[in-house]
């Protein structure tokens, strides 16, 4: 099969059936086996009909993503060649690429809104991992892809490489596997490292944004390693206590229009309710990721003492 037919391959639909099966395999280990996890059946549902139901939406909307860089190819400095040493290169980039969206996504408040949804489980587990965001198209991050097509990837290409990032990352949603070998856990994301980005510990917070290759945290200083003495606990800082799938996926877009319409704000307190990460707010009154860290004493207090708001 060469490169041409294969990133035109539906990566994430051909995937379904696997998933499904992997979490029948789970729910049975971890109920017949004693392997370790978490059964709840109502949590699994909600995650999979968001799952299913973000395939609907996400795919509707992806004809955004696809014009964006079809757009951006005619402006591409060179074309690379169709070979399989062209696709490794491709998917490594483009996994570099989704480490700055992933990071994004939990330091800007607007991208938050959709990756919320994600971590809304106490649980972790294959079905969690299905829990996705069905406005994905609507981040902004979809133009992190763009220099992608500039140095003259293919658009397909990008967007096979994606949802081949993507299916790896939903076996790594599991409580079942502990460690894999050394040299695969020092190199590669893995269940361990992945169950410390969905920790709300204070140490766990804002850690471990990598997608397959554990390689850019490491690099960029959010490299956390699993504390077997202390098992991340899952969920948001602020949980919600809800199945309702529909309140799940409104819930930040409502906090954000009642504080963005708040009255006597400055238009560039609105802005920040939008931009700024998780957590701000104009007067203080609330924490952000870094601010329960540095209370926990697990961060650095900044250098200066300038309030929440500056």
């Amino acid at each position: 099969m060469s490169v041409n037919e294969i990133i035109t391959i539906k990566v994430t639909l051909t995937a379904i059936p696997v998933f499904f099966l992997a979490i029948a395999l789970e729910i049975l280990a971890v109920r017949f086996l004693r392997q370790r996890g978490s059964l709840n059946a109502k949590d699994d549902s909600v995650s999979i009909f968001m799952g299913l139901f973000s395939v609907v939406t996400n795919g509707a909307a992806a004809f955004l993503t696809l014009g964006l860089l079809l757009w951006a190819q005619q402006y591409q400095m060179t074309v690379l060649p169709m070979t399989f040493a062209v696709l490794v290169a491709c998917f490594v980039l483009d996994d570099l690429r989704y480490y700055v969206h992933h990071r994004i996504a939990h330091r800007c408040r607007w991208p938050w809104a959709m990756h919320i949804i994600h971590h809304s489980s106490q649980r972790f587990s294959l079905a969690v991992a299905l829990r996705q965001g069905w406005t994905k198209h609507f981040t902004g991050t979809t133009f992190l892809k763009v220099p992608l097509v500039l140095i003259g990837f293919d658009p397909l290409m990008v967007i096979f490489c994606g949802a081949l990032n993507a299916v790896y990352q939903f076996f790594l949603h599991t409580e079942s596997v502990d460690k894999m070998p050394r040299w695969f856990e020092a190199i590669f994301n893995t269940p361990s490292h992945h169950r410390v980005h969905h920790g709300k510990n204070p140490q766990y917070l804002d850690s471990n944004y990598a997608g397959t290759l554990i390689i850019w945290d490491k690099l960029f200083g959010t490299f956390a390693a699993e504390d077997a003495n202390d098992r991340p606990n899952y969920g948001l800082v602020k949980d919600l206590e809800t199945y309702n799938p529909f309140r799940i996926f409104a819930h930040e877009y409502i906090g954000i229009a009642k504080d963005v319409f708040a009255r006597g704000l400055s238009l560039k307190q609105r802005l920040l309710y939008v931009l700024a990460p998780p957590g701000w707010s104009h007067d203080g009154s609330r924490l952000s990721s870094r601010d329960i860290k540095r209370a926990a004493g697990v961060l650095d207090a900044p250098a200066s003492s300038a309030p929440a708001g500056e």
